[in-house]
């Protein structure tokens, strides 16, 4: 029977994006010492768009969401320039009408909040280091 002490060690830490990282320590006395980090976007979203909360929500709500659904800006992540092209597209063949003086306020918010990431998310997770998954013979 073998018997493992577990030594815990909790951190939250807040990094300067805006988003929280928490970390946890086991150090079981057979195997080896395991550093597990958890990390989390704690930029607030509004309930009714799933849409992050901004001084510039309103304006994107009233700009986006007449035609089509939040979801549509959630599924993407553009540069503004990639926003941009999706307005002009829009424009010529969706009929949205001119931003005018809201567009540069529209692009930040959808560069800043959907803009893209730095490793985008591919649907699969990372590979999984040092698991045996059969025995050689």
């Amino acid at each position: 029977m073998s018997h493992f002490i577990r030594l815990h060690a909790f951190a939250a830490l807040l990094l300067t994006t805006g988003t929280l990282a928490l970390c946890s320590f086991d150090a079981p006395s057979v195997g080896g010492n395991v550093l597990t980090v958890v990390v989390a976007d704690t930029t607030k979203a509004d309930p009714e768009t799933g849409l992050a909360i901004d001084n510039n929500l309103t304006l994107v709500r009233a700009h986006c969401t007449g035609c089509h659904s939040t979801k549509l800006i959630l599924q993407n992540r553009f540069t503004r320039d990639g926003w941009k092209q999706k307005i002009r597209w829009m424009q010529r063949t969706q009929k949205l009408w001119d931003l005018g003086e809201a567009e540069p306020a529209v692009l930040d918010y959808l560069t800043k909040h959907y803009g893209p990431e730095d490793k985008p998310f591919d649907g699969r997770r990372l590979p999984l280091k040092g698991v045996r998954w059969h025995q050689s013979r």
